[in-house]
């Protein structure tokens, strides 16, 4: 008969990590699904942004935090990467990142021994705070064009501009500042 086989410390950390993120998610009545063991996409509800969707992996060693935030800006990309690199200064547990494509996200490690729910619900706060709380400046930065075409072709038509209020100094008189 054979001997039974005994989780590595690596799996029981990451089942363990699985546990606390399910038991955390489910606790702070979030909207989420786990499409694969180890998978979590959780929908975290904005005011700026409608929702943040947040990717959560757990690796062999590791939780794995990844968030979109915003497409690639169609102007101005100097100045919204130097706004990015500056607020990473101040970010906790995660850091803005661009993909190849050059669309902006919260992307972010976390040793499984440090997976808990206090530390967990930190993370998703801060993915919370600064995908959402961050939306209209970096649109203001880098769309502002668009934004101004939008608005000018909603008035033309008498179409609503209530969803384009919080973007009012770039559409108010000239627009031009």
């Amino acid at each position: 008969m054979g001997e039974e086989r005994r989780p590595a410390e690596g799996e029981r950390q990451a089942t363990d990590a699985g546990a606390v993120i399910e038991r955390t998610l489910k606790d702070a009545d979030l909207d989420w699904e786990s499409p694969a063991a180890g998978n979590y996409v959780v929908k975290l509800p904005g005011t700026r942004k409608l929702s943040t969707t947040c990717s959560l992996v757990v690796g062999r060693h590791s939780l794995s935090i990844n968030a979109f935030v915003v497409r690639r800006p169609d102007e101005n990309h100097e100045a919204v990467h130097r706004w990015l690199l500056e607020r990473n200064t101040r970010l906790y547990g995660v850091s803005y990142a661009i993909d190849k494509l050059g669309d902006i996200y919260l992307v972010g490690k976390l040793p499984l021994v440090a997976v808990t729910p206090a530390e967990l619900d930190r993370i998703l706060g801060t993915v919370l705070e600064n995908a959402d709380g961050s939306f209209n400046t970096l649109l203001e930065m880098g769309f502002a064009s668009a934004i101004r075409k939008e608005y000018a072709w909603r008035v033309a038509r008498g179409e609503s501009t209530r969803n384009l209020a919080a973007f009012e100094r770039l559409t108010r008189g000239d627009g031009q500042e």
